[in-house]
């Protein structure tokens, strides 16, 4: 039965499995125009616009790498920047601290100083207000000396030059015992 079915087929048309010529020739035709079109117009548009890319990749990284460079060197001034701010700044301080110094010195000499002129002159007030007490005692011990000289004798020893020189007699001889007791 296979045998009939193939020689059938066979006979009056012709083999389903062989192409006709003319469908080739006109595939083949088509096919060539559309390769010829391919290759003369779009392969040209997709290289150039793969060169495009390419080219924009390649600037961009070439941009990058630039931009790299440049930031790296930003960071290296920033950095020795940095450090000469801080060497700056520690230099500041060491003659903020030696001019505290210096300032302390000075206000300390300059308060010794001051303590020595106060000292001085409260030595001075001090031995001439003793002079002033030494003065006022003696004019009151001999006013008081000549009166009780008076009260004792019985009479009044007015006359001021001979009360003086006897003050003075007394007030020396008293100088001379002290001097002689506190040796």
């Amino acid at each position: 039965m296979n045998q009939v079915i193939i020689s059938a087929a066979t006979a009056g048309e012709t083999n389903p499995l062989v192409p006709n010529v003319w469908e080739m020739g006109v595939v083949l035709a088509g096919f060539a125009v559309l390769m010829f079109i391919v290759v003369k117009f779009v392969v040209p548009m997709f290289e150039k616009t793969f060169a495009e890319r390419a080219e924009a990749i390649e600037g961009g990284i070439a941009k990058a790498e630039k931009a790299q460079a440049e930031a790296s060197a930003a960071l290296e001034e920033y950095k020795q920047q940095l450090t000469d701010a801080r060497a700056e700044a520690n230099r500041i301080r060491e003659e903020a601290r030696a001019e505290g110094a210096q300032i302390l010195a000075d206000l300390k000499e300059k308060a010794a100083a001051e303590s020595a002129r106060i000292t001085a002159q409260a030595h001075v007030q001090i031995e001439s207000e003793r002079q002033a007490a030494v003065v006022s005692l003696r004019s009151e011990v001999g006013s008081l000396a000549t009166t009780l000289a008076g009260r004792i004798v019985g009479e009044a020893l007015n006359d001021d030059e001979r009360s003086a020189r006897v003050v003075d007699r007394f007030l020396a001889d008293l100088e001379n015992q002290n001097a002689g007791a506190a040796k």
